[in-house]
């Protein structure tokens, strides 16, 4: 991100201002939020909530650089992780850009698991998209604040990922690209 010159001194660009986590341990999340699934289906985020936690992210899928960073550096903790994805947490990624579609969510969860190397997995992994007003309410109740960067072209935010119980209350927030194993274990 390019800084601003103002004289010989640069100013911090406004959008970071409006970007960052605002913890809501133990809040629930609206589990009856709609969005679509990768195959374009209709689905309430409860769905995913059931008999194991839900590690959560809200990322967006044509992210140019942060995203993808973190996303192949939570593969690289999930693929050597004694835990499957879909075994003992199900993996949810919710697109917080409200112009991306469904087979893009669905080309994305494709290439991750085909670098996870466990195809047996599938049925653990959902990527949603929806609808601005969803997704906002989402990182409301997550406390994910981000922001349009009309310089850059692209959404501002921060890298972190969220572990959920199975009621939707918010449990451990995982901040930065790399979770730790013991950590992860720890918090699902």
């Amino acid at each position: 991100m390019a800084l601003q010159k103002d004289g010989l001194k640069n100013k911090r660009p406004v959008v970071l201002d409006k970007i960052g986590i605002e913890e809501h341990l133990g809040e629930k999340i609206d589990l009856n939020l709609p969005f679509k699934d990768e195959t374009g289906t209709d689905v309430k985020l409860g769905k995913y909530f059931t008999d194991k936690p839900v590690f959560l992210l809200l990322i967006f899928y044509e992210c140019p650089i942060l995203c993808n960073l973190h996303l192949n550096a939570l593969i690289d903790t999930f693929r050597d992780f004694e835990w499957e994805i879909g075994d003992k947490f199900e993996l949810v990624a919710v697109s917080i850009d409200p112009d991306e579609s469904p087979m893009l969510a669905k080309n994305k969860v494709d290439s991750y698991i085909k670098s996870y190397g466990k195809p047996h997995t599938r049925k653990g992994w959902h990527f949603l998209t929806g609808e601005e007003k969803n997704i906002k309410a989402l990182a409301n109740q997550i406390g994910f604040k981000y922001a349009w960067d009309q310089a850059q072209q692209q959404w501002a935010h921060t890298a972190a990922g969220y572990v959920l119980t199975t009621e939707g209350a918010i449990s451990y927030y995982h901040y930065g690209l790399q979770v730790e194993p013991k950590v992860l274990r720890l918090s699902l």
